[in-house]
């Protein structure tokens, strides 16, 4: 239906345009190629890569030949990427060329793969022996893709693990039903509302939870992709939105940050934006009022997991909201998209009122979410719902508040504090730059908030007793940290949220 559109592609740091048409014939190709390699149905067939346009054909030449796309989160630990390559049952990894020698370092201890499948030269791939292919070997082998398998609606299109965070990362199996509703409901106008005429810049990477859907609901409406690559650096976007002038994108708030950072320093205009969804962590009205107010771009705040497909919610604001009132609603987790059912429930499982006050843990189900892992059924709720680990609450109209994860709430004294509205006050402070708050034990109220503060550049002078002053008249006043850590960067998750594993484990027992 779009054979003109356009694949905008920076790889290598060199700009490629090619056509619908063109990306189609490359993943006709690559499929014809698996298939000579022996990929059947049900085989999984792994991506370890950048947003590329190779990827994006191995996006579509997977799942059309009945086999799973598997793909890899290139930011995991040596023995978490081993683990979900051997637990997925790879039969084949295609590889960037770039990110050879992270699999060099286990490629001994993968049993199941059978080819490497390298996005390279020759000299690339000889790297893994007998085991190595190129890329456009396989292309070239591939002249004749010939009748395609019929598929089940319900079987495996894709495979997606989730980021580990918690422990070893766990498989969720995403079903070509599942993707295709999915692909459906965001494009439609209560949430992505994209079309033919879109420039989507595809910033979520393609390892994450399918980027968020975007290569499939794109690709669906004919709008046009341009894929960064890895160039994800603010003055490498900057160029890219001199040259294209995308229309959407979606990303996590510190490269927003950054790149309306460098965007007023250096003057490069973002208004071709008409929405910037922005997900993977709390939206801060600071955020959201910066965009509006100097760049006139639009950010809706999004929800979801890898268990919801992912999207599950989207910070529109209702009908009839008063500009004043217009970043109240975007900084909230959103209302469910149509597919998608939420409810909140207590520690009894009891469903809780409607009414934006009542917290308890957010549960939700639909088409495209997912209540169970990839060999393994213990998360299996015979109705369908998924405990997602949020807590929060749910107003009268749907919008969903998480206020914090259950493993992050902080419990003080018998009452809760959420992490996540402390983050969220320390941040419109003018010299925040970041800000994580975790629990630490407390002898008299069992827990208390610890705050982790990075001061934006030439806020030195900034102390922790300016900080609680003005939280006191953001927040109720028992909340204040009384203890502080100024740090010069915050770390972070294979998918860009605040690692705050990590950061218990380094300062929960100094700050007793």
């Amino acid at each position: 239906m779009f054979p003109n559109s356009q694949v905008i592609d920076y790889s290598n740091s060199t700009r490629r345009k090619s056509t619908f048409r063109e990306v189609a014939s490359e993943s006709d190709r690559l499929a014809a190629g698996l298939r000579a390699l022996g990929v059947g149905r049900g085989d999984r067939v792994a991506t370890l890569g950048w947003n590329t346009r190779e990827h994006l054909a191995a996006y579509f030449a997977i799942p059309r030949i009945a086999a799973v796309l598997h793909t890899l989160n290139l930011r995991l630990s040596h023995e978490q990427l081993k683990h979900v390559i051997n637990h997925g049952h790879d039969k084949i990894i295609i590889v960037d060329a770039g990110l050879v020698s992270q699999l060099e370092t286990i490629i001994d201890s993968l049993t199941t793969v059978e080819w490497i499948i390298v996005m390279g030269t020759e000299e690339d791939a000889v790297r893994f022996g007998s085991r190595g292919i190129s890329y456009d070997s396989v292309l070239a082998t591939g002249s004749d893709l010939g009748e395609l398998p019929d598929v089940d609606e319900n079987s495996a299109a894709t495979l997606c693990y989730t980021s580990g965070t918690t422990g070893l990362p766990r498989g969720v199996a995403y079903s070509h039903r599942s993707v295709f509703l999915h692909s459906l409901a965001s494009c439609s106008g209560n949430a992505f509302v994209l079309n033919e005429h879109d420039q989507i810049l595809m910033l979520v990477p393609m390892f994450h939870a399918n980027a968020w859907g975007l290569p499939y609901s794109g690709w669906l409406v004919g709008a046009d992709l341009i894929l960064p690559g890895r160039n994800l650096d603010p003055q490498s976007l900057s160029s890219i939105f001199r040259q294209d002038r995308p229309t959407f994108t979606a990303a996590v708030p510190t490269l927003y940050n950054d790149l309306h950072r460098y965007s007023v320093a250096n003057g490069v205009d973002l208004s071709s934006l008409r929405m910037a969804v922005c997900g993977g962590a709390a939206v801060s009205s600071d955020l959201v009022k910066k965009y509006r107010d100097v760049h006139g771009v639009s950010i809706v705040q999004g929800w979801g997991m890898t268990e919801t497909g992912p999207l599950a919610s989207l910070s529109h604001p209702p009908k009839g909201t008063h500009p004043d009132e217009d970043t109240f609603w975007r900084i909230k987790s959103g209302r469910p998209i149509h597919g998608v059912e939420v409810r909140a429930v207590d520690s009894e499982g009891a469903d809780l009122p409607w009414d934006g006050e009542s917290v308890g843990q957010i549960e939700v189900r639909g088409f495209w979410v997912s209540n169970r892992y990839y060999l393994d059924d213990s998360a299996n709720d015979p109705n369908g719902w998924l405990k997602t680990g949020d807590v929060g609450s749910i107003d009268e109209r749907g919008y969903i508040q998480i206020t914090d994860r259950t493993k992050d709430v902080i419990k003080s004294g018998g009452e809760w504090i959420s992490s996540i509205a402390l983050e969220e006050a320390l941040c419109s402070h003018n010299a925040v730059k970041e800000a994580a708050v975790i629990a630490v034990p407390d002898s008299r109220w069992d827990e208390r908030p610890l705050a982790i503060v990075v001061l934006e550049e030439d806020s030195d002078d900034v102390d922790k007793h300016e900080l609680a002053s003005y939280l006191r008249n953001q927040v109720p006043r028992w909340w204040v940290p009384e203890r502080w850590v100024f740090a010069s960067s915050l770390p972070r998750t294979s998918v860009g949220k605040y690692d705050k594993v990590r950061l218990r484990d380094e300062y929960r027992t100094k700050h007793l």
